[in-house]
C-alpha cells in the first residue's frame, strides 16, 4: 500500500464528492484546504493531514486516517477520516437552524394547478 494518494482521489473515495471531477473543481475553487493552505488537486496527502472541506453551506474539519484511494461503502466511510468534535457540533447546530427556519416559513406556495389557472383566467377576464 502506498503512503500517499492524490487529494481529489481521496475526497472521492471518502465520499465527500460524487465524482473526482467535482472534487477537483472544489479543490481548485479553494473549498478544500490541507492544514490551512490552498492546494492543487494532485497534492499528495498522508495519514494525519488536516483537511477543511466546504460542501455547500456545510464545513467539515477532518483528520485523514486511511489514505486508500479505493472508494468505500457509505457504512465504512468513517474509517477513512476522523471529524473534529467541534465540527460535528457546528454542523448539527447549522442543520437544526435550517430545519427551524424551514418550519417557520411554513408550507411553500405552489404553482396553481389546471383548475386554479382556469379560475384565475376567468377572474381576470371579468375584471376588464
Amino acid at each position: 500500500m502506498t503512503d500517499s494518494v492524490r487529494l481529489d482521489k481521496w475526497l472521492w473515495a471518502a465520499r465527500f464528492f460524487r465524482t473526482r471531477g467535482l472534487a477537483r473543481e472544489a479543490v481548485l475553487g479553494g473549498r478544500v484546504r490541507v492544514d490551512g493552505h490552498r492546494v492543487k488537486p494532485g497534492r499528495a496527502i498522508r495519514s494525519g493531514d488536516g483537511l477543511t472541506v466546504q460542501r455547500g453551506e456545510t464545513l467539515f474539519e477532518v483528520t485523514v486516517r486511511d489514505i486508500g484511494g479505493r472508494r468505500v461503502s457509505a457504512d465504512r466511510v468513517s474509517e477513512k477520516y476522523e471529524e473534529d468534535p467541534a465540527s460535528i457540533e457546528r454542523r448539527e447546530r447549522q442543520a437544526q437552524e435550517r430545519r427551524d427556519a424551514r418550519a417557520e416559513r411554513g408550507e411553500r406556495p405552489r404553482r396553481p394547478d389546471k383548475r386554479q389557472r382556469r379560475q384565475i383566467v376567468s377572474f381576470t377576464r371579468r375584471q376588464k
